[in-house]
């Protein structure tokens, strides 16, 4: 229920609706709501409760005004599980018409759009959701069975599709699928989620992180991301996902202001947080994006990519213990994932430790035989090894194999050394870079 009345409020251009991950940071808190308001800098704020007997759902809205924690409406509603959705969508305009804020006929439309559910395949769908938002291989492993098992039930639940849409996405950002295997089924649902509804946000978005990731597709990739802003002006991950767009495609400041205004909807989220530095340091602002990955480590200073990240800029400033050190706490987060194995074995050799790089090398070559290991990493040891034939070999294995690294082969700076290269210019050229 609160994911869904996020989605319906955040789509209303005229409301800034604070995403869920930051949302449930203050579940439990003894903050008041004026504090909770000043960190936000939000005006209100939407509690609630749900009840469930059999196939009857109650929900109880409360609408507060948060500086003064005055309470503004509160209104109950009963429907049968199977419409559930559009309960939802009539709880999102009870709340948008309280606040007297402006709903353009759209968007009206948009909140109102829900169908009925089959019950049963509602509760795999939360099961899904669930279990993807674990952020582990295992639960997205899950969350794509549920999303099946809702399909199975009710084919025509467009939602479970752009679920499973974004289960295989990350699947394939967490290297447990290999890009050729994993986004052909990024596409399949999220191409069938829209058959279904052209309006979901979701689906454009994972529909453009597709072309993006894996088509090199820009064109459309951008059509995508654009259509699912244009739709849920309120979804920080479609602003997340274009800005990493915008930064490959050297347009840094509307990439700058894009990752912004998702750290706006969702300001406590840590990879959004963590992401906001690396737009920084992709556009050459080194300062501000070390400065953003240690704001980001007061967060959660356990999420790994940040120590990647924070050790990338270390390496660029050639402060190579300090880009070991981070790569290192990075593995002790996250073992067995060869991506930091790759970012430590890179460093080595500026560092004047040879054998230790050619060490992790055979390693995850030998790794290689049995999952699937990004060829772009190989190639960038290769890379700080010196050995300029076998990286070019490796990276056009990685080509071959549509390895998600190469859309951001123009801000890679492992691959420094090699861009005055014919080949490499060569590469970019066969990926339809624009100039």
């Amino acid at each position: 229920m609160t994911d869904e009345l996020i989605t319906n409020l955040g789509k209303i251009g005229a409301l800034r609706v604070i995403s869920r991950t930051t949302a449930m940071h203050y579940k439990g808190t003894k903050k008041t709501l004026p504090e909770i308001a000043r960190e936000l800098n939000v005006d209100a704020v939407v509690e609630g409760a749900v009840w469930r007997s059999g196939n009857r759902v109650r929900v109880t809205a409360n609408l507060l005004h948060a500086p003064t924690d005055r309470h503004l409406w509160a209104q109950t509603y009963e429907s049968d599980l199977q419409d559930v959705m559009v309960l939802q969508g009539e709880v999102a305009r009870a709340i948008a018409n309280e606040i007297q804020t402006r709903v353009t006929p759209s968007e009206e439309r948009r909140v109102a759009s829900a169908r009925p559910v089959n019950p049963e395949a509602h509760e795999a769908y939360l099961k899904g959701r669930y279990s993807s938002k674990l952020s582990t291989a295992e639960g997205l492993k899950k969350s794509v069975a549920y999303f099946q098992q809702a399909i199975e039930k009710d084919p025509g639940y467009a939602l479970a599709y752009a679920g499973l849409a974004e289960s295989y996405f990350f699947l394939a950002g967490w290297g447990v699928m290999a890009p050729k295997e994993a986004f052909p089924r990024v596409k399949s649902a999220a191409s069938k989620a829209l058959e279904m509804d052209e309006t979901l946000a979701e689906a454009h978005a994972f529909l453009g992180a597709a072309r993006f990731n894996y088509e090199w597709d820009w064109v459309g990739a951008e059509k995508e991301f654009k259509r699912a802003i244009e739709l849920n002006p309120g979804y920080a991950t479609a602003h997340h996902g274009y800005a990493a767009y915008l930064s490959c495609m050297g347009r840094h400041d509307e990439a700058i202001a894009e990752v912004k205004r998702a750290q706006e909807l969702d300001p406590l989220s840590v990879n959004i947080n963590a992401s906001v530095g690396w737009v920084f340091f992709s556009a050459g602002r080194t300062d501000e994006g070390i400065a953003q990955y240690r704001r980001t480590l007061e967060i959660d200073a356990g999420y790994y990519p940040t120590h990647l990240f924070l050790g990338w800029a270390y390496e660029q400033q050639k402060l190579y213990a300090q880009a070991i050190s981070e790569y290192q706490k990075a593995i002790t987060l996250e073992q067995g994932n060869p991506g930091l194995a790759a970012a430590l074995a890179h460093a080595y050799p500026a560092a004047g430790k040879r054998t230790e790089a050619v060490k992790i090398l055979s390693q995850l070559r030998e790794l290689s035989k049995t999952r699937y290991v990004p060829s772009s990493l190989i190639a960038s040891i290769y890379a700080a090894l010196g050995d300029t034939g076998r990286t070019f070999q490796w990276l056009e294995k990685a080509y071959q194999e549509r390895d998600t690294g190469l859309p951001y082969l123009k801000l890679d700076t492992t691959f420094d050394s090699l861009r005055s290269d014919p080949r490499f210019k060569d590469l970019l050229r066969r990926m339809n870079f624009p100039p």
